[in-house]
């Protein structure tokens, strides 16, 4: 492909608004500029082209027939190039990109993605898995969600989405009804990678000391060690919100329950959200307000 010139863009534009007002007062206030800033810009644009652009008094320029013919094909590429430009700030203004923890994305958040586009047709949700904490200034998401026990940071504000139960769930052909605590110590006892201490917090917050494990299996993500329960390869530690319907379907078991842990979700915003992130914003405490609330955990038998 051909390199192409280096143009005299500044000029060409001065000289545009010039030829589409008729006067220099006028293209210097749509401009921003002094009216001796467009002069001097249409001069130089003058001597780059080697031909004379304007003609007449200073008071009174008019165009030359070589300034007409500029002028029509700067008006038309100006133009195309405002309509392109509109065009694609229209579809930024209608895209929310949003960053969100994978699995609460994939097992809550884009389920539900449906019913908000039903609503809001006119915008699109653009979903991006991430986890570390959100930086506005740096990053080009408009919202995150995230699993937290901080409050707002400062340059942005925190709307409180859901609060986070955890407990240990396995397939049903694994634990029977009625199984005690003792019974998880013959399991394989699943690990996430991302999050190893799980299971002690979880032995923390439900206030019973947790024995040891006659086997550990550990994988990269909580989406993975999700999975490997429902496969049957053992027990693991999860979250009430990721597993609300497996447990429902009978896909998995809680057979302790669920205890609530310090942290929430929570939409992070910055101080100037984009255009459309209150609707998103309200569908969302909606969406969280409809979710079913876990079972409880109950006194633990030793």
């Amino acid at each position: 492909m051909a390199k192409r010139r280096l143009l005299p863009l500044t000029a060409l534009r001065a000289f545009e608004a010039f030829a589409r007002h008729g006067k220099m007062s006028l293209a210097a206030d749509e401009l921003c500029v002094t009216h001796g800033a467009v002069s001097r810009q249409v001069r130089s644009l003058e001597r780059l082209c080697g031909a004379r652009l304007t003609q007449g008094p200073r008071n009174a320029l008019k165009l030359t027939e070589a300034g007409e013919r500029l002028a029509r094909s700067l008006g038309s590429t100006f133009d195309e190039i405002e309509r392109s430009f509109l065009e694609l700030r229209a579809d930024a203004d209608r895209e929310l990109h949003i960053s969100c923890v994978g699995t609460l994305a994939m097992k809550w958040l884009i389920p539900r993605l449906s019913g908000f586009n039903s609503r809001h047709p006119d915008l699109n949700i653009r979903v991006t898995e991430a986890y570390r904490p959100v930086d506005f200034a740096r990053e080009p998401f408009d919202a995150a969600i995230r699993l937290t026990d901080a409050g707002p940071v400062e340059g942005m504000t925190a709307t409180p989405l859901l609060d986070n139960y955890h407990g240990p769930v396995v397939a049903p052909a694994l634990l029977g009804a009625g199984a005690e605590i003792a019974e998880l110590s013959r399991l394989p006892r699943l690990h996430t990678r991302s999050h190893p201490q799980a299971w002690a917090e979880w032995a923390e917050h439900a206030g019973m000391p947790l024995g040891e494990a006659r086997e550990h299996r550990e994988f990269e993500h909580i989406f993975y060690t999700l999975e490997a329960a429902l496969a049957g390869l053992g027990v693991g530690i999860i979250p009430w919100i990721y597993v609300a319907g497996d447990v429902a379907a009978g896909r998995l078991v809680a057979p302790f329950g669920f205890v609530r842990t310090p942290n929430r979700f929570q939409l992070m915003l910055p101080e100037s959200p984009k255009k459309g992130i209150a609707a998103f914003r309200d569908w969302l405490v909606e969406e969280a307000a409809k979710a079913p609330p876990p079972p409880l955990a109950e006194p633990l038998i030793a």
